[in-house]
Parts: structure tokens; sequence; C-alpha cells
């Protein structure tokens, strides 16, 4: 009788552990932060937008991020420190074209080791919180668990409020295993919205979210070695009907991937590329630091006459600094454009703004980033670098500045 209860429990531990070999490795997911870690992550949603059922535009956003771990709690929290900018093409016509660097948003939030968001009503980046958020154990391939998350819109300008629009919900996960082609772990997660916002004073605001409701479709990408996503695809579609009677529409998809970047604005890689512009013989070339990384500034550059049209010397002289771009490729290009002081503001902007585009276009032309990975300004002349009472002044405030972004 011992003996057959033996082999029972024998056979019945034997049947698990070759149902756990079939179905694969158990693995415990965790968030790895480390002091002083640095990443960027890029996300581009592509979207249709329909006002009250009619279609109202197509939509492009590129959502930027750069980011550094600036601590580490004792219970494995890592406390984030982020530069969110977002940019928008509405048309979506565009082909090969740069974006506009948009505005800035600074965001400080705590991330605790399964993925939970410790973060004030001050900041409104990042939308998506708690997402993924891992259970405290080992997980194998084809296990679901749940988890709770929510989104918080930035609402200010289009219905007046001040504090982040916050939307709960139960979000399911599905274990998908490893991904062959990648060798990444694939984590499946859905969730659905709805929302019913509690009525507001009148005399507050002229209208306002009263039902958010909507689904999102995501597939996440997980390093496991790094403790990080590594990228994640998207499919959503959020409805907002508004006190007013409003239905607002948003569908579309959405990718982005997450990256470490090297710092570029040290004093080595400045002399180091400053050298190296010596050594090509490029007139007119300076680097210089900057807050946002380290900047190659092409001073007197030369367009055709009142317009933003390059001339043959300056794609040569573009040409060269690609090579130098092209040492960092894991980090953002931001093109800024500069002008003496001639002309009404608005036109100076303007004719700022074109040539910074020029460079842009033709930097993408020579594959040094695609059109997601390099960003334009223009100031006209607010920010000169010499006086504009003297020839050789105005000739240096005539600029283009290519940054190597650090954030």
């Amino acid at each position: 009788m011992k003996r057959k209860i033996f082999l029972s429990a024998f056979l019945i531990y034997f049947a698990a552990a070759f149902s756990r070999a079939e179905q694969g490795q158990a693995v415990q997911f965790r968030f790895k932060y480390q002091k002083g870690d640095l990443y960027r992550i890029l996300s581009t949603v592509d979207e249709d937008i329909y006002v009250n059922r009619r279609k109202s535009h197509h939509s492009i956003i590129v959502n930027r991020v750069s980011a550094e771990v600036t601590d580490v709690t004792d219970d494995g929290q890592g406390i984030h420190s982020c530069i969110f900018m977002t940019t928008e093409n509405s048309t979506g016509t565009y082909s090969g074209s740069h974006f506009t660097y948009g505005e800035d948003y600074k965001s400080v939030f705590k991330r605790s080791r399964n993925g939970t968001y410790t973060i004030s009503d001050i900041y409104f980046m990042p939308t998506v919180r708690d997402v993924p958020v891992f259970p405290d154990r080992e997980i194998l391939p084809g296990e679901t668990w749940t988890a709770k998350g929510h989104e918080a819109h930035d609402l200010r300008k289009t219905f007046g409020l001040e504090k982040p629009y916050k939307v709960p919900f139960n979000a399911e996960y599905t274990y998908e295993g490893r991904d062959e082609s990648t060798g990444l772990d694939r984590i499946k997660v859905r969730y659905s919205l709805y929302m019913e916002t509690p009525s507001l004073p009148q005399n507050i605001y002229d209208d306002y979210p009263v039902v958010t409701q909507g689904f999102s479709d995501e597939v996440i990408f997980w390093d496991n070695n790094k403790g990080a996503i590594d990228h994640y695809t998207e499919n959503f579609r959020i409805f907002i009907e508004t006190a007013a009677g409003n239905l607002y529409e948003f569908t579309g998809t959405a990718h982005a991937e997450v990256t470490e970047f090297l710092r570029t604005n040290t004093e080595e890689n400045i002399s180091s590329v400053q050298k190296k512009i010596n050594d090509l013989g490029l007139e007119n070339v300076t680097v210089k630091p900057d807050e946002k990384g380290l900047t190659i500034a092409i001073e007197n550059i030369q367009f055709e006459p009142d317009s933003a049209v390059l001339l043959e010397s300056e794609k040569l002289k573009i040409r060269q600094i690609s090579k130098i771009l092209q040492e960092w490729p894991d980090n953002d290009i931001l093109v800024t454009g500069h002008t003496a002081l001639a002309g009404t503001e608005k036109m100076r902007r303007k004719l700022s703004e074109d040539r910074a585009a020029a460079v842009a276009e033709y930097l993408i032309s020579l594959n040094v980033r695609d059109r997601f990975h390099i960003f334009t300004q223009g100031f006209g002349a607010e920010r000169p670098v010499a006086s504009n009472s003297t020839e050789e002044g105005k000739s240096k405030n005539r600029r283009v500045e290519i940054t190597i972004m650090d954030k």
C-alpha cells in the first residue's frame, strides 16, 4: 500500500514537472534600478480623432522621455527624474519630415520593483501608470494575473481641469513566454476603461468629461536581464462624453522603444569632438556644452539669399559632421536655428525655423537618424552669442546648432 502511495505521488510530481518543462521556465519579473541609470523612451502614437462621430483629423504624436534614476530606496524603489516632451503633427500627410521640439514637462516619481507608482498630482506625466505591475511570485508561460492601474490625462487646456484627470482600470496580464525572434519575454496586457465623473459646479467649468470609456491592448517585450521594458506595441480606443453632450473618440496604434544612452556633455567628449572638427578643417564650427547635451555650432552658415536652401559648401560641411553624429546612434538630435537682428521678430523666427528644418531634413537624407529621432526649434534672434552691432557678431549669430541630446 505504501509503495502504491509513493508511486502515485512520484507520478504526480513527475507529471507536474513535465508539464512545467513543456510550458517553459518560470520567471520572476522585477524592475531593477541602479542610481545613475540613464534611459530614453520614445513613443509614437498614430491616431484618428472623431468629434460627435465625424472625423476631425489624423494625428501623429511623438512623446520623448529622458530620465535618470537619481536614487534607490532601501526597499528597492527607484526615484526617477524625467523630462517629457510631446510634439504633434495633426495632418499626418507628411513623408520623411522631422518633428519640431515641443514643450518640456518635468516629472518626478517613485516606482517600486513590481511596477507601482508613487507620484504627486502636480505632475501630469506619465499618462499610463502602473503598467506593467508584477506579482510577488514566479510566473510560467501561459499564466495570467490582474493588477490595478490608472491613466492620468492632462485636460487643462481642453476643459480647464487643474489636476490630472485619473481614470482607474484593472489590467489583465498574460505571460506568453520567450519571443524567439528577439530573445525577450512577451507579456500581453489588456484593460478596459469606464468612469463616470462626479458633477462639478457649473460656475467652474462650461464643459467637462462625464463619462470616459475605452480599451487598450498592449504587447510588452521585457528584458529580464536588465529588469526593464525593451519596447511595446499598443492598439487603443478611447471615448470621452462631456456635460455639453459632445463625444470625442481617439482610436489608433502606438509603439515605444526604451534605450539607455551615454552622456555626451563631458569635457572629454567636447575636447575629442572639437579635435575632430579641427582635423577636418571645418571653419566657423565650434563645440560647446549645452543644457540638453553636446552642441556643434555652425556659425555663419550659408543659404541662398533670404531662404532656407543650403549651399553646396554647407552640405559638404554637414556631411562631415554627420560622421561624428553617428558615433552616438542611441542619442536623439535637436537642430536649432538662429538669426542676426534683422527684419521683424516674426520673420526672424520663421527663417530660423525653416533653416533648422533644412539641416534636419538633410541629416535625415544622410541616414544619420530617422524622422522620429531628430527634432527642430527656431529662436530667431532671441539667443545671440555675439553683438549684432558688428558684421562679425552678426555672422556668429547667423548659425545652426546641432545638439546630441542627453536629455
